[in-house]
């Protein structure tokens, strides 16, 4: 095996033991993403994109070669076989044509596995990011909780608070309505013993004038007796003159307290 292919294969041997220490499964992305991380890292990982282009280059150039290799074997094998050539030369051609395509399988493998571990690193990173990311989200969303449920507690309490402050509000409010209401019961009820004492006072005036009217009338009807017992037995006008002026008198003598506004109404019909 020429040195080109020998460093080939030893680069397969190394992506093949890189991509299963990658993918052991005690092996967090957070613990790769810090080795990642380390100033060594740092500093491969500014060539890293050029550095991959390069050994892809060389390995589809190395892959092309050995499939051209292959084909020329395979050809000459065909050749040899039509010719009738000896057994030694074909088992030269044998030879070749087993190294080209152990060449072939070798370049190949390596050119995919190279796509496969950086495919590999880039998921690892990309994963240890989201957790880290996701570790965080829990972290704010129970801090987020926590503050919710102390702010949930602190506007219970005010709500208690508030609650108690409006309820003796009530109260107070409450006694003030009733002694306003109180005042006002006293206030109707003095008025209403005021109005009451009046009216009592009406109905005894009243009936005290029902009295005097009716003792008036008595006294109206018995002078009318005698005025016509007099105006039978006298004729005379002076003489009624006489009689209507004693009566009035007699009728002051005996009601000193009554005022009679005329004359006239003692000898209206009916009064």
């Amino acid at each position: 095996m020429t040195f080109q292919w020998t460093a080939v294969a030893t680069f397969l041997y190394g992506e093949v033991a890189v991509i299963l220490v990658l993918c052991l499964p005690f092996i967090s992305p957070l613990r790769w993403q810090k080795i990642f991380m380390i100033p060594l890292w740092s500093k491969i990982a500014v060539f890293w994109n050029k550095m991959f282009l390069t050994i892809i280059v060389l390995l589809i150039i190395l892959f092309l070669d050995a499939i051209r290799e292959v084909r020329k074997y395979s050809a000459i094998q065909v050749t040899e076989k039509v010719a009738n050539v000896n057994t030694n030369a074909i088992d030269h051609i044998h030879m070749k044509l087993f190294r080209s395509q152990r060449n072939l399988y070798i370049s190949g493998f390596s050119l995919f596995l190279w796509l496969v571990l950086r495919r590999t690193i880039t998921l690892l990173t990309q994963l240890a990011k989201s957790m880290a990311s996701h570790a965080a989200l829990e972290t704010q969303v129970n801090d987020a909780t926590e503050a919710a449920k102390k702010y949930v507690a602190e506007n219970e309490r005010l709500q208690e608070a508030l609650n108690e402050r409006r309820s003796n509000g009530n109260k107070e409010s409450a006694k003030v309505i009733n002694e306003k209401l109180k005042k006002e019961i006293e206030h109707l009820k003095s008025e209403l013993q005021k109005t009451s004492n009046a009216l009592f006072k009406a109905n005894n005036e009243v009936t005290a004038v029902k009295k005097q009217s009716e003792g008036l009338k008595r006294e109206y009807d018995r002078l009318m007796k005698e005025h016509e017992r007099l105006q039978d037995s006298s004729s005379e006008a002076e003489d009624k003159k006489d009689l209507h002026s004693e009566i009035f008198k007699m009728i002051a003598e005996c009601y000193p307290n009554l005022t009679i506004l005329s004359k006239d109404y003692f000898w209206k019909p009916g009064n």
